[in-house]
């Protein structure tokens, strides 16, 4: 029996997670769920899943849990705020840490499970966008198990030589680039000028995908890919030149690698969250995630096209800081998070997005990201200047 504690308990990937854990008792308990603020949420999760330990973002929201699973009689220790959560991540009480809060806020109780040694399943992205080499050096160092949720990583895990449960570089292995695709989600088909007039309730529509807002309007813009490309470059160890991206609207073939001897290995499968979540779950071995069987008659078509950088400019611009360096991929980060906040906002257009990052980007002088006192920082004043060039240009 494994202990889980799920971090992002109340999101997409976390609602995802407790249905595959639901289905196998006998394999998993959960041991710690955590939410920001979605108190209703999380009393029914504990109801059902009964952890020892939830965990909210603030301590009204804490107030309230507690008093609604003390009504219920749920035994359920309730704490909040940011040090309970790493607290929970690295307790010597769960095995399994499912890191899926979005955003920077997923970096420091993910780092404190890495630094615990835990078998890490990694939703978050931002742990390795922000702080690749640092996070790197705590997993390998304290020997964490280390394995990619987010379909397209998964799906090149899954086809990389058989063996691997860590980053490596593939140099010896016959690898010559690994392919993530693309759905190119809502706005694939309109005109360039067309984009500034977009609204948020269009970009959260994705037609294949069911996700939360953020990263919705992050699949709209492509910068979702964009810091796909910057995690596969620390998780597998290859170059921004080693790491292509295309459009493939059915998503159903989640990425591939291609091989120097002219094999492509392909994952596919319908897109489900609840195929990679099983994936790591379960590995090295396999267990039913609920999801539908792919038929491929019914499917009867797989298309696939350029991820232009001039109609995704986001995609380019995370491309751009990859190759740039040291914590300037913290800062594009921290940007798009204030970017698509103020979108979701009305409070800039769509295509302002890409317009604040690149600002950004060439305002700030990045620093080497040795330290995660760097890394924090410049995610900081990143924010800053994002949220003045916001407000001065509405």
């Amino acid at each position: 029996m494994q202990a889980v504690t799920l971090l992002g308990a109340t999101g997409s990937i976390g609602v995802s997670t407790l249905d595959v854990l639901a289905r196998h008792p006998d394999k998993y308990q959960v041991y710690a769920l955590t939410a920001n603020r979605s108190v209703d949420t999380l009393f029914a999760q504990c109801r059902q899943f009964e952890p020892e330990v939830a965990v909210m973002l603030d301590e009204p929201s804490a107030e309230r849990l507690a008093k609604q699973l003390k009504m219920a009689g749920i035994q359920t220790q309730v704490l909040a705020g940011t040090q309970a959560l790493e607290q929970v991540a690295e307790s010597d009480k769960t095995d399994y840490v499912v890191a899926a809060i979005v955003g920077a806020a997923g970096l420091l109780p993910t780092l404190a499970a890495a630094r615990a040694g835990k078998h890490i399943l990694l939703a978050n992205k931002e742990a390795l966008v922000m702080s690749g080499g640092l996070f790197m050096h705590e997993v390998e160092a304290n020997g964490a198990t280390l394995l990619p949720v987010d379909s397209e990583h998964n799906a090149i895990w899954q086809c990389l030589p058989v063996g691997n449960t860590q980053k490596h570089h593939y140099d010896g292995k016959g690898v010559r680039k690994i392919i993530l695709t693309a759905s190119g989600g809502p706005f694939r088909d309109y005109d360039l000028a067309a984009l500034e007039h977009v609204t948020p309730e269009q970009a959260v529509a994705h037609p294949n995908w069911s996700m939360g807002q953020k990263i919705s309007v992050d699949s709209a813009t492509m910068m979702n890919k964009g810091l796909e490309v910057i995690e596969a470059h620390w998780l597998f160890g290859l170059q921004s030149n080693q790491i292509e991206v295309i459009l493939h609207r059915q998503s159903i073939i989640h990425s591939m690698v291609d091989y120097v001897d002219g094999s492509v290995l392909a994952q596919m499968g319908n897109p489900d969250m609840r195929t990679p979540i099983a994936n790591a779950l379960a590995w090295p071995n396999r267990i039913d995630s609920g999801v539908v069987p792919l038929d491929l008659v019914a499917a009867s078509r797989l298309d696939f096209s350029v991820a232009d950088h001039t109609f995704f400019p986001c995609l380019a611009l995370a491309y751009q800081a990859l190759d740039a360096g040291g914590t300037n991929t913290a800062i594009l980060n921290a940007a798009n998070e204030v970017a698509v906040d103020a979108f979701l906002h009305s409070q800039i257009k769509f295509t302002d997005i890409a317009r604040t990052i690149e600002h950004v980007l060439s305002t700030m002088t990045a620093s080497d990201g040795s330290t995660l006192q760097q890394v924090l920082a410049d995610d900081e004043q990143s924010r800053q200047i994002a949220a003045e060039f916001i407000k001065s240009n509405k």
